[in-house]
């Protein structure tokens, strides 16, 4: 069977062929990325050639695997601003945001036992913080955590997030953008609020490498979480920086045996994975300013086309402030599920990847304040380095053609164009 993507020739209104747009149309690029061809390129060597294990040191297949290692580690580390020494090699940012939170956990209990966080954290942080709540750790009760709230754009108050901090605090975790939405801390000045109190910031950098500047020292970052897979390297890999001085970070593993990566990971390293991750660190940071412009062109070209023609779309949290690729649009009086169903030629999402299933509206929008209704009408809409203008011209044709077949079908749609206040309809309930 072949399974190749077809083309499909359409005009920019979805309504007559034009040359060049192969479907389905991937914009998920937030749930995952292409591996860059060139990457897989990279790593092709590690897997029958350079196979060697980094741990082996008494012979040449060792010594090359850790030579390539070694390599990786410098370049994950120029993109971040970190140094080589600070980067630790996981299985991906789930396993980086567990190693920061649990570790910084138990090997600072003496210290503290409250964390600071957000409501509109990924699952990979709120979790893992939840988890130190119910279970006692180091001889001692389970932790507190404060789950700040947001604004309507998803922005956390600072001055707030300065009165929360308490003599016992000993981590700050809040995500550098936000994976539903785009929207960006202001991660230098939450950094700074954090070395005047003394108290560790981590930030889950997931969605912002390779798409807005990262540099753990003058950003006053101590650890950092990143996936391979969302900068077009391969699933399976990522990493954690570790500050390494000013201060000096400490993390007890949550994985023992070996003593692999500085005794904080334990496990033989992926050295296909982990090349491959380096490579996609490096084209990443080399054509940074390129990529973004490109992002941005294609993402503002979409909403705007959108907007014009889904009459009443609305795009969710800050217009300004956030990622270059990532746009959530609310379709009033339209089911998100549905739409997705209908544009089933254009891979979005209704929300993070890791919670689509769950037919519950967005825990992320609503904590911006929208109702289940609107909440359950948005989809994210995220593209990324191999998208193009005519995709994009594509899926703004298909999409506002099936919002308006979706409304057609909807007695709210209907009483609203006809000037009925929904707010003020008081609803017979049986």
């Amino acid at each position: 069977m072949n399974s190749a993507p077809r083309t499909q020739p359409v005009d920019p209104q979805g309504k007559a062929p034009a040359s060049g747009v192969r479907v389905p149309i991937y914009m998920d690029n937030s749930a995952t990325t292409r591996c860059d061809p060139r990457v897989v390129e990279a790593m092709l060597p590690f897997f029958a050639t350079d196979f060697g294990n980094a741990a082996s040191r008494n012979h040449a297949f060792g010594w090359r695997a850790e030579a390539a290692i070694d390599v990786a580690r410098e370049q994950v580390a120029a993109l971040i601003g970190a140094a080589p020494k600070e980067i630790v090699f996981v299985s991906g940012s789930t396993e980086a945001n567990n190693l920061a939170i649990k570790g910084v956990a138990e090997m600072y209990a003496g210290k503290g036992r409250h964390f600071i966080s957000c409501v509109t954290e990924h699952k990979a942080v709120i979790d893992p913080l939840k988890h130190l709540e119910q279970m006692p750790y180091a001889g001692g009760p389970g932790a507190e955590v404060t789950f700040l709230c947001v604004d309507r754009q998803g922005h956390v108050d600072l001055e707030a997030l300065r009165a929360a901090i308490r003599d016992d605090t000993v981590l700050v975790s809040l995500m550098a953008a936000n994976n539903e939405t785009g929207t960006l801390h202001p991660i230098e000045a939450i950094g700074r609020i954090c070395k005047e109190r003394g108290v560790l910031f981590h930030t889950d950098a997931t969605q912002a490498a390779g798409r807005i500047e990262l540099d753990v020292e003058a950003q006053g970052i101590d650890l950092l979480s990143l996936s391979a897979h969302k900068f077009y390297g391969p699933k399976g890999v990522g990493a954690l920086y570790v500050r390494r001085k000013s201060p000096r970070v400490r993390l007890a593993p949550l994985l023992d045996g070996g003593g692999h990566e500085r005794g904080m990971r334990s496990g033989t390293l992926n050295v296909p994975g982990i090349v491959g991750m380096g490579e996609a660190a490096r084209l990443a940071r080399d054509g940074f300013a390129t990529e973004v412009a490109h992002l941005r062109t294609l993402r503002d070209r979409l909403e705007q086309g959108i907007l014009r023609l889904a009459v009443g779309a609305v795009v969710n949290g800050d217009p300004s402030a956030r990622l270059p690729h990532l746009s959530n649009v609310s379709f009033p009086y339209v089911e998100g599920e549905s739409l997705i169903m209908g544009i089933k030629d254009v891979a979005v999402s209704s929300g993070s990847a890791c919670t689509s299933a769950s037919l519950e509206p967005s825990y992320v929008l609503k904590s911006l304040g929208l109702g289940d209704e609107l909440a359950h009408s948005s989809i994210r809409f995220s593209l990324g380095r191999f998208n193009t203008e005519a995709e994009v011209d594509h899926v703004i044709g298909i999409v506002t053609r099936e919002v308006t077949r979706l409304r057609e079908m909807s007695p709210l749609w209907e009483m609203f164009q006809d000037g009925v206040d929904l707010s003020k309809v008081k609803w017979n309930v049986h």
